[in-house]
């Protein structure tokens, strides 16, 4: 007799090793993805690592199954926003800034989703880049009207793509570098599967090139609209960055010394005219809040403005927080004359949640104490705001709005020859906010065809041609005052005039995907369910007649 040894192969440590390796190339891959797209936002000028990172994405998520897709996108959106959004938590510690992305970074995840469920269809980086588009939209409008920071457009400032922003707008925008960097991803496919197997459909080989090249061409096409001419004449503008006493959320209990300081430099402004070392400027533009006292209220905080807009001579427009008795408080721009005073206002319409309204205060209160640092609630502005400033018409989008794409476009549309993004970037320290914020204008100035001038309170202040390039700029945290001619202009970009309607063909292109999806995986099932009723029909009977004919007795 006998005995059979059976021995059981147990895994040697390199192959285990490789395994798990393999297991988290995927992961990583989605997280290298996501950092990828930050580092292609400025300050830095790598705008083309948007392209590898959309195709290391592809590879990732291509053919994903939907629980590990989601997975992988939230991984990318952490990746992406945890980075870019670290200014949030500048003041007030880790809790709301890792909140903040933690939560955007829902919407990446579910984009995620719907770009691997389109990853099998035909021309897949078409419908994948619209279902990326589909998810910028969403996160552009919910929760709390929406936190639009960190569209793909804005980290084009200094891109190739950037002249279709004067086509579609953002949207356009984003849809296109999107749709390069899947298409990239499925051309090394095709290749490699060339490779492999030596066969190449023409039509794979086809789309596959064109999600290349449409993008490419359709930039260079759209490079006649990036027009930087002087329509209507130009205008000498002049931006005022006074600076504030010291950084974080403290500069607020020296209001005084704010107003002061903006008021000082532009004195010290109208006294370099009169000695002829700049241009009069035709209009003065002072940053959001420079002047948190209401001087509407406080008749020390109006004879300061009064003396500093009397002594340039010119309207000033002067931003405010104005207190009334009841209601919310509102964040204010005001039009001041050098003789009449105070002549007309544009309350923000995009106030920030969690910045100047606290949403759930009593809730928010048990993670974070600094909600109470917003004593009282800003509430919105209904009307578009457009400034008569000495025969310029002036559109006026304060600070967070520039994030929002009706808020410039709304401007344009009544008449606005020039934007205005004042802006107060105190709170965030030396971040990289202002320059995230900076880019966000100059994608703006493109879109609409229209100069942009940038006053901050602590900087970076700017001045932006309708090509969208910075001509002036200051230092941050410096008293400064930027004296510069623009050019007006009044014709509309097809991005202007098309509105909202790019973003809605694109999302419709998306949700029509994952559509097509759906029906056929539904087709699918039926099929399959045809198909084994079918087997069964077959096969009952060949079982009775092998039973035999049945005994009746």
């Amino acid at each position: 007799m006998s005995a059979t040894i059976t021995t059981v192969d147990t895994p040697q440590p390199a192959t285990a090793g490789r395994s798990l390796l393999r297991r988290f190339v995927r992961p990583g891959a989605a997280a290298l993805s996501g950092v990828l797209l930050f580092v292609s936002f400025p300050p830095r000028p790598l705008w083309w690592l948007v392209l590898p990172a959309f195709a290391l994405l592809g590879w990732t998520l291509y053919g994903r199954r939907p629980l590990p897709a989601l997975g992988l996108g939230y991984l990318t959106g952490l990746g992406f926003l945890l980075p870019l959004l670290i200014w949030t938590g500048e003041e007030v510690g880790p809790v709301p800034w890792v909140a903040l992305a933690a939560v955007e970074a829902v919407f990446v995840a579910l984009a995620c989703l719907g770009i691997a469920a389109v990853s099998r269809l035909p021309v897949w980086p078409v419908w994948a880049a619209a279902v990326w588009i589909v998810g910028e939209a969403a996160r552009a409008r919910v929760p709390f009207g929406g936190f639009p920071w960190g569209k793909i457009a804005f980290g084009q400032a200094d891109g190739f793509f950037l002249p279709l922003a004067a086509v579609g707008g953002t949207p356009l925008l984003g849809f296109a570098v999107a749709l390069c960097g899947f298409g990239l991803y499925e051309t090394v496919r095709r290749v490699l599967a060339y490779r492999r197997t030596g066969e190449l459909p023409r039509s794979a080989a086809a789309a596959a090139l064109l999600s290349v090249l449409v993008p490419v061409t359709a930039a260079l096409a759209a490079l006649p609209l990036v027009d930087d001419s002087a329509e209507d004449g130009t205008a000498t503008v002049a931006a005022i960055q006074g600076n504030v006493p010291r950084l974080g959320l403290d500069f607020n209990s020296q209001r005084r010394a704010v107003l002061d300081n903006h008021a000082r430099r532009t004195e010290q402004l109208a006294a370099d005219v009169k000695a002829g070392k700049v241009a009069q400027p035709d209009f003065v533009l002072w940053p959001e809040n420079s002047s948190d006292l209401d001087p509407y209220r406080n008749g020390d905080a109006r004879v300061v403005i009064d003396d500093a807009v009397r002594a340039i001579g010119v309207p000033t427009v002067v931003g405010a927080v104005v207190t009334p008795d009841t209601g919310k408080l509102r964040n204010t721009l005001i039009e001041w004359d050098p003789t009449r005073g105070p002549v007309d206002t544009y309350d923000k319409r995009h106030v920030q949640p969690f910045g100047e309204y606290i949403p759930m205060r009593s809730l928010v209160r048990l993670v974070n104490s600094d909600v109470d640092r917003v004593r009282r609630d800003f509430g919105p502005g209904h009307k578009v705001g457009v400034f008569d400033l000495a025969g310029t018409k002036v559109g006026m989008v304060t600070c967070f709005e520039a994030a929002f794409d009706d808020a410039a476009r709304d401007t344009v549309t009544h008449g606005a020859q020039l934007i205005s993004v004042p802006s107060n970037n105190a709170t965030f320290g030396r971040s990289e906010m202002t320059y995230q914020q900076l880019a966000m204008s100059r994608v703006r100035a493109v879109e609409h065809g229209r100069s942009v001038v940038v006053p901050v309170t602590s900087g970076v202040s700017a001045v932006i041609m309708p090509d969208g390039k910075i001509v002036q700029k200051t230092k941050m945290f410096t008293p400064d005052a930027l004296v510069a001619e623009v050019p007006l202009r009044s014709s509309l970009t097809p991005a202007t005039r098309l509105g909202t309607w790019p973003e809605r063909f694109l999302v419709l292109v998306g949700v029509g995907g994952l559509g097509w999806v759906v029906v056929r995986g539904v087709r699918t099932r039926r099929g399959q369910q045809e198909q084994r009723e079918q087997r069964e029909q077959r096969v009952e009977p060949s079982e009775r007649s092998e039973q035999g004919p049945v005994d009746a007795g």
